[in-house]
């Protein structure tokens, strides 16, 4: 029995070890998503070397939390990371896109394939805000080639079969896609209509000066 207070000793220890250790990682983890969605948005207003930099930013912190994950695994790993691959995927993904017109692999990001999964479902949603920038620019061409790139993610995401059973997420993040791929392609469309009838219009006014 004399031994139990040296057993708790060293318990409460461990334990306060253990919950500043995650306190610490749940600091980092926040850092390096904002710095994630920081570069989708700088990606968005053309601000690639910045995106770059803060993508950059965001990977140093992940490594660091991988190398910590090898001793405490039960700290690192909790739904709070998932979340931070997936946004940080999310930005590479996109930002490899715009830039080298492919797609980066999971083992370039060195992040699990459910993660890249997921943040690769989130690139749809920011070709939609791509997509109607340019509309707004007035190059609906370009807005059907973002719209082009939106279907073929998902639907080949769609195409994995059983495996799309097994990302937890997935179905539901494939039903968003799906109605923003919609209600992009009716954009794109009724932007078409209004240019075609500007063009009629024209046509109709340049006829009725020359008469």
């Amino acid at each position: 029995m004399s031994g139990l207070k040296t057993i708790l000793r060293d318990a409460k220890k461990e334990l306060l070890k253990k919950s500043k250790i995650r306190e610490e990682t749940q600091k980092s983890m926040r850092k390096a998503q904002r710095l994630s969605k920081q570069a989708i948005l700088r990606i968005h207003r053309r601000k690639i070397s910045e995106a770059e930099s803060l993508i950059k930013n965001a990977k140093e912190i992940i490594t660091e939390l991988q190398k910590k994950s090898q001793d405490y695994p039960d700290i690192v790993f909790t739904g709070m990371f998932s979340d931070v691959l997936q946004e940080y995927s999310e930005a590479n993904i996109l930002l490899n896109l715009i830039q080298n017109n492919r797609f980066i692999t999971p083992n370039e990001l060195n992040v699990p394939f459910v993660e890249y999964i997921l943040g690769l479902a989130d690139v749809i949603g920011e070709y939609r805000r791509l997509s109607l920038d340019v509309i707004r620019e007035d190059l609906v061409e370009k807005s059907e080639k973002y719209l082009t790139i939106m279907e073929e993610i998902y639907l080949e995401l769609l195409a994995m079969d059983e495996a799309y059973m097994l990302v937890s997420g997935l179905r539901r993040k494939c039903d968003v896609a799906r109605k923003i791929i919609e209600i992009t392609r009716g954009d794109i469309t009724q932007e078409v209509r209004r240019k075609s009838l500007e063009k009629y219009l024209r046509k109709v006014e340049k006829n009725q000066k020359k008469n």
